[in-house]
């Protein structure tokens, strides 16, 4: 095996594929990348067994050979080579020589017959969507994902299609984020899917090129994502996700509007003596003014009054002020709507006019 190829063409996909060759492997070639040539056409494959990520690259030489190599050395190597540079590749016996100007290496390899297959089935399911939209959905809900959450179906995202209707929703239990959206073609399919935590992260990085249109393909074990050259894989979770409709089935008060920034910069300077672990702050709602306050076991206080539209009855509630923040950052309008359940179970925070995003965030007790 013996090919020349640029630096730049290799480095892209090299460094997408090494985000998801975890750093300990329990199976030493899964830290290789896989190198396959055939018909002038170099693909790239790294996987964890989970998520699985392949590149296609097309080269001038009309060599052929199979090889894994090192991911994250190789990777280092391509980054500190010069711009532009050449990279010559040779397979002598077990070790892979690379050359590039004066520099020259010799890296061990494992053979490409003992890399594992990473199983795909049939596909039940497949549209096209730009590139731009799932990830702004995914962006949107993402933030909401458990992580290490012994409820497991928690660690990742659902996805679920409905003909032309996408929703994506995250949760970790104490907050919920709900993004809706339509599709241009129909898909006459109704498939509900959990993709993973480390898939959502690492398909919303590869999503770069809003303009782009992507292929996205699912059946009950597997999503798979065709990104130009690129093509993303992942395992599904095996699991029902919980419902959350009853949320909605419930009596609310008064809608509270008030101005974004003003409330996420008042909640962001009280919540500085908040208690460190918690991030508690209480609302006070009466009339048009809303009172955010806070304490810590150091018995230090802060509290702020803000302007807001609201013509319900009084009211307190108490909530984690990161949860609220994060809420508020990903509302496209200027203006945040918020609606307390009359039980004082959740608070909905949406925005005035659009409705394809909607958090939902439990309260808590100071």
């Amino acid at each position: 095996m013996k090919f020349i190829i640029n630096r730049e063409l290799l480095l892209t996909p090299l460094q997408q594929i090494v985000n998801v060759i975890e750093k300990r492997q329990t199976m030493p070639i899964l830290a290789n990348v896989l190198f396959q040539l055939e018909n002038k056409q170099l693909t790239l494959t790294g996987t964890d067994l989970e998520v699985q990520i392949v590149a296609k690259l097309f080269l001038d030489d009309e060599a052929e050979g199979n090889i894994t190599i090192p991911a994250r050395k190789l990777l280092d190597i391509c980054r500190l080579l010069p711009s532009e540079a050449d990279i010559k590749f040779e397979l002598i016996d077990s070790k892979l020589k690379i050359q590039s100007g004066r520099s020259r290496f010799m890296v061990s390899t494992l053979p490409a017959d003992e890399y594992p297959k990473f199983e795909i089935g049939v596909m039940d399911c497949e549209f096209l969507m730009q590139a731009g939209q799932l990830k702004k959905a995914l962006d949107k809900t993402t933030f909401c994902m458990a992580n290490q959450d012994i409820r497991y179906y928690l660690n990742g995202i659902m996805l679920s299609i409905f003909n032309q209707q996408l929703k994506l929703v995250g949760s970790d239990g104490h907050r919920l984020a709900i993004y809706e959206d339509s599709i241009a073609e129909e898909t006459g399919v109704e498939l509900r899917i959990i993709i993973p935590r480390k898939g959502v992260l690492e398909l919303a990085r590869l999503l770069d090129d809003e303009e782009q249109q992507v292929k996205v393909e699912f059946s009950r074990n597997n999503i798979r994502v065709v990104i130009g050259s690129l093509v993303f894989s992942a395992k599904l979770v095996d699991s029902k996700y919980p419902d959350f409709s009853k949320v909605f089935e419930q009596d609310f008060y008064s809608s509270i509007h008030v101005q974004k920034q003003i409330l996420k910069d008042a909640l962001t300077r009280v919540a500085i003596l908040s208690n460190e672990k918690f991030k508690g702050v209480e609302f006070v709602i009466e009339g048009n003014n809303l009172k955010i306050s806070t304490n810590n076991p150091e018995h230090e206080e802060a509290d702020e009054e803000i302007t807001i539209e609201y013509l319900g009855q009084p009211l307190s509630i108490a909530f984690n002020s990161q949860y609220i923040l994060d809420a508020v950052a990903n509302l496209d309008s200027e203006l945040a709507v918020l609606t307390i359940a009359e039980n004082s179970s959740c608070c909905f925070i949406e925005e005035p006019s659009e409705q394809e995003y909607k958090f939902i965030v439990m309260p808590m007790r100071l």
